[in-house]
């Protein structure tokens, strides 16, 4: 158990949170969000510029600096005064709708969500802040139908939904193999099956898919029910390294309550910090926060894998992002984007540097 204190829930607090519809590029499955929840602030602490802050991300191990810094009270602690609210989301869309509605200020969020996000309001709704997490993408196959690369010529393979993060990565390196396949409808040399993470496993086990193209912890389900991983994805990334969650906030509460941002950032480097040194304590943390949103906790030859195949990092990895944006264009999911001034990483600068920490570049793509 950690020494650091955990914050306790109290009631559901009811936000709206609206539907969001994006189109084709919609970068996430809609699905039912969890209502927020609320932590209360440190007794007799200093209140910070706003009462509250509304911090979103997902029940996944690749939000986990999310779900161990909630967890362990490691973001609270930050906070002071300011109380910690939280929602969990299932969906890019639904988490990007919430940010624009104010029902969110601060979340933790994918890279396909947070461009279509950045550039459906002409550069008006979000900036990235930090890095999360990097890694933990796999393409995992059923053995006995795929032995090589080349076999998947003519097998189904699911990926999350249509133009996410991973149907992006997908389509890029089926172009790149010089196989073509309808963006839209997935038909081709390979067909792509947009499933839902959280039947694909189901869809395996009934052979209606030969594999996978998905996150962690999908991957390492599949794995336990007998497929194998036929490429890491982050193979094909230099240093092994991309961005599969960043953090963004709302332009309206980053310029009315920078404290405050610079308050939760301060907690999630340290958490980054904490799961570096305490791998196997954060391990479980995050599995006891899965178990406490979802009800049910990942059995450990699943989550042992996913949880190596993840890196923790405060850094944005930016030029990451311009890649992947260029790989939806590529695949005929996006028009070209204007990405300048998605990036505003000088309060994770400023923290990096009181915490004896290293700066992280934007890629040319911040805030002037």
């Amino acid at each position: 158990m950690s020494a650091h204190p955990r914050r306790t829930l109290a009631a559901a607090a009811a936000l709206p949170l609206l539907a969001l519809a994006l189109g084709a590029c919609g970068y996430g499955s809609e699905a039912k969000d969890d209502a927020p929840k609320k932590t209360q602030a440190a007794a007799g602490a200093k209140k910070l510029s706003a009462d509250t802050v509304k911090l979103g991300y997902f029940p996944n191990l690749t939000h986990s600096t999310a779900l161990v810094g909630v967890q362990e009270g490691l973001i609270a602690e930050e906070l002071g005064g300011t109380k910690l609210e939280t929602a969990t989301f299932n969906a890019g869309p639904a988490e990007i709708e919430a940010l624009n509605a104010g029902s969110i200020d601060i979340g933790f969020i994918g890279p396909s969500p947070s461009i279509n996000g950045y550039v459906k309001s002409k550069g008006q709704s979000l900036r990235i802040i930090s890095g999360s997490a990097s890694g933990g993408v796999k393409l995992v196959v059923n053995p006995k139908k795929v032995k090589s690369l080349d076999d998947l010529k003519g097998k189904k393979i699911a990926t999350p939904q249509l133009g996410n993060t991973q149907d992006v990565a997908f389509l890029h390196w089926i172009k790149e193999k010089g196989w073509k396949v309808d963006t839209q409808s997935g038909k081709g040399d390979v067909s792509i099956v947009r499933t839902d993470n959280k039947i694909t496993p189901d869809a395996y086990a009934s052979g209606s898919i030969d594999g996978a193209w998905v996150p962690e912890p999908t991957a390492s389900k599949l794995v336990s029910s007998g497929a194998k991983v036929l490429l890491d994805e982050k193979s094909l990334w230099p240093d092994g390294k991309f961005v599969i969650t960043n953090i963004i906030v709302s332009q309206t509460f980053l310029k009315e309550h920078p404290d405050v941002v610079e308050a939760v950032l301060r907690g999630s480097v340290k958490t980054n910090k904490w799961i570096s040194e305490n791998p196997d304590e954060a391990k479980a943390s995050a599995n006891t926060a899965l178990k406490t949103l979802s009800g049910k906790e990942l059995p450990a030859e699943v989550i042992d894998p996913a949880w190596k195949s993840i890196e923790f990092t405060n850094d944005p990895l930016a030029a990451t992002l311009r890649t992947q944006a260029d790989h939806a264009v590529n695949a005929g999911l996006l028009e070209q984007p204007e990405l300048s001034g998605i990036y505003d990483l000088k309060l994770l600068n400023k923290v990096l540097k009181a915490e004896g920490g290293t700066a992280v570049d934007d890629a040319s793509l911040g805030v002037k």
